[in-house]
Parts: C-alpha cells; structure tokens; sequence
C-alpha cells in the first residue's frame, strides 16, 4: 500500500468519526455557511497580486514537521497581502492540519483553500462550513464520475474547484465542472519531484481553466518559467513555511519577484 492509498484508507475512517459527531444539518447551521465565497480565478486575474497560492502546512509524510510553532492567522495574514490565495492543511493525521487552522484563517479577506483529500461530500459541506472558498479534488484518489459530482456539489454551495493531476493519465477527469486545474510535480506514490511534469501537461489543459503549478516551486526564476509556459497560479508551501519566521520567508520571495 503506497502512502496515497494509507492516506485515503485513513480518511475513510476519519469520515465515520466526523459524520457521526456533526450531521450535515448541523454544518449548515454554522456561521460561515452562508457567507458569499471569493473567487479565486479573480484574484489570479488580477495583476496587483503575485499568482502565488501560498500555503500553511505543518508537517508532511515525506518531510515530517517542517513547522511546529507558526501561528496560523500571523502568517496567512502576511500572505494575504500578496497572494492570490492562501492554503491551509486540515488533514490531522498526515500533516498535522485541521479544522480550527481554517477557521482561524478566515479573517482575512482571501479566497482559502480547503487542502485534504476530499472522498465524500460530507467534506464539501465541511468546507463550506469552515469558511473555504476552493476545495481540492485529487484525481489520483477519485473516478471521473466523483470528480463530477463532487464539482456540481461544490458550485451549488458557492465554491471554486481545483482538481489537481499529476499525470498525462489523469488529463480525463478534466471535466466543465472544475474551475482550475492544478498539476502537482511530486509524485503522491513516489513524492518525487519534477517541474518537467507541469511543462509537459499544461499544453493539454483548457485555455479557460487556469493552470496552477504545485510542489517543488523554490525559487523566482522557477516562477518566471512556468509563467511563460503558461501557468496562472504557483502554489508554494514548504519553501516558506520551512523557515523560522514564513512572514519574512515570503516577503522577501514576493520582493524578489517583483524585482524579476
């Protein structure tokens, strides 16, 4: 069993857990339920923002803890000011995420997306519920049909989809029901990382669905490639959150950015 396979394995039984504590009904009824969503495929639209989705992680099951002690609403605060959107982790078991980090981050006005592995539409009233403004559909771990309907499910509550591919195999559960397409470079069987993959897909992603490059983004010049390739959005997460202060960490990166 490769560590996808671990991961979703887990997260079924999470799901039990979870669903038998909060009923749908109860999702529902919370505050950030009804709140209008923000676009993230406008905040990448516009050219006062840096394209980066940046990201709040604390630990990963190929690195371990990258970060024990950042506080959340600090740094998605300091993000806010650049990016085009901010990701927080809520997956607990795997990269010591969860729901109150998303919650938290909430109070800053930026489209916030839900990062997990999203099997079941109990996960999408849950992020609706958290405050979310995108979720993350991975193809590696869901069927064409689920794409779908997890998509249609997503649009009915107001939030943005980004399906994420890491293959030439997995360009078919692009479907109208996706809002973006992200390409992950790190291979979630091997966690290899290659940038050469998001080269070599974007060719084959609709014009109308932003293309968004994830993992193994650590410097601008790699930004200033996969922009000319064609990217819209760069998600980087342990790059900033790697270092002591990730504030400081990604106002140096825009700055140098801004310099290019």
């Amino acid at each position: 069993m490769n560590i996808l396979e671990k991961i979703v394995a887990r997260k079924k039984e999470e799901l039990k857990e979870r669903k038998a504590m909060v009923a749908i009904e109860a999702l529902q009824k919370m505050t950030h339920f009804n709140r209008t969503c923000l676009s993230t495929k406008a905040f990448l639209a516009d050219p006062t923002r840096t394209g980066i989705i940046a990201e709040f992680k604390r630990q990963s099951p190929s690195k371990g803890l990258i970060n024990g002690v950042a506080n959340v609403v600090e740094v998605t605060g300091a993000y806010a000011q650049w990016a085009s959107a901010v990701s927080v982790l809520t997956d607990m078991d795997f990269f010591g995420g969860r729901s109150e980090d998303l919650l938290a981050a909430r109070v800053h006005e930026i489209p916030i997306l839900r990062k997990d592995f999203m099997i079941d539409p109990y996960q999408v009233y849950e992020a609706k519920a958290m405050g979310a403004d995108l979720i993350l559909l991975i193809a590696a771990c869901l069927g064409v049909d689920q794409v779908k309907e997890l998509a249609a499910l997503a649009h009915s509550l107001g939030l943005e989809v980004l399906l994420e591919i890491h293959d030439a195999s997995e360009l078919g559960h692009i479907c109208d029901e996706v809002d973006l397409v992200g390409v992950n470079n790190r291979n979630l069987k091997t966690f290899e990382v290659s940038i050469q993959t998001s080269l070599d897909l974007i060719k084959h992603i609709p014009a109308e669905k932003p293309a968004i490059a994830e993992s193994g983004i650590s410097n601008v010049d790699t930004i200033v490639t996969l922009r000319a390739a064609g990217f819209k959005g760069f998600l980087i997460g342990e790059n900033f959150m790697k270092e002591a202060n990730p504030s400081i960490a990604f106002a140096d990166f825009v700055n140098q950015l801004k310099a290019s």
